[in-house]
């Protein structure tokens, strides 16, 4: 049984364009996502599933540069960007991590991956409330993302790759128990000051000698000590995009 993290990508973001390859201590931001990732040990494979769009060349390179598979699919659809990707995997199993995440916890994937792989359900999350978004975790099956690439027929649910799996009954769903303590922090990279707070949780984690290894307690445990932190990106919308999506929503072909 194959499993497969991919990773969606690109760089026409509308609240922050490029924020895929602006740096954090040095390195790309997608390039933190793809090694913390790669730190799975439930995981075969990291895909990169970014668009055919020539402003998403730089993302395409970065990957060929950096021994990561790449696949380039459609701008709007990413349900259908993410099927093709894992298909071309030959994906049995398939972890959805975000681009903007350069926090994702590799030890989450696995937590996740290993309750999926018990057999009993289709979709395993640790998204749902309460939760620090940048941490989120998805993993369902490949005939359940078929099922969804075939079937799902909102704006909403092709853009955003999983609805259509977490809002259809006939999905066997589980969803991780979360730490209530940090509900509704930005920890992904949606507008400037989310990329300034990140960039200060690398530079407390590196200082502090953990390296890359440091895992999601290590920044909740970071952001009880140094609560002033969290001023930086207050007014941040957890999941704004989402949300607009649903203000435009409309049925497509």
């Amino acid at each position: 049984m194959k499993t497969v993290i991919v990773i969606q990508s690109r760089m026409g973001a509308s609240r922050l364009p490029g924020k895929s390859l602006m740096d954090i201590e040095g390195k790309p931001l997608i390039w933190h996502v793809v090694e913390r990732a790669r730190r799975s040990r439930e995981s075969d494979e990291v895909v990169l599933a970014t668009t055919t769009e020539k402003a998403d060349d730089g993302i395409a390179e970065f990957a060929k540069n950096n021994g990561i598979q790449c696949f380039r699919g459609s701008l709007e659809d990413v349900l259908d960007r993410y099927y093709q990707a894992a298909k071309a995997a030959k994906a049995d199993v398939v972890v959805r991590v975000t681009g903007d995440s350069p926090l994702v916890d590799p030890l989450l994937i696995d937590e996740a991956v290993g309750i999926f792989k018990g057999g009993k359900y289709d979709y395993v999350s640790n998204g749902q409330k309460p939760w620090m978004d940048g941490f989120d975790v998805e993993v369902f099956s490949f005939a359940a993302l078929e099922d969804a690439w075939k079937n799902a027929a909102m704006a909403s649910e092709r853009e955003h790759v999983t609805p259509y799996l977490k809002n259809n009954a006939k999905f066997r769903r589980f969803y991780m128990k979360n730490d209530p303590r940090f509900d509704g922090v930005q920890c992904s990279v949606d507008r400037k000051e989310d990329l300034e707070f990140v960039r200060a949780v690398y530079r407390e984690m590196l200082g502090s000698g953990k390296g890359h290894t440091f895992s999601y307690k290590d920044v909740m445990a970071l952001l009880e000590r140094r609560p002033e932190l969290l001023e930086m990106n207050k007014n941040s919308v957890v999941n704004e995009g989402y949300y607009k999506s649903l203000t435009e929503d409309r049925k497509v072909k």
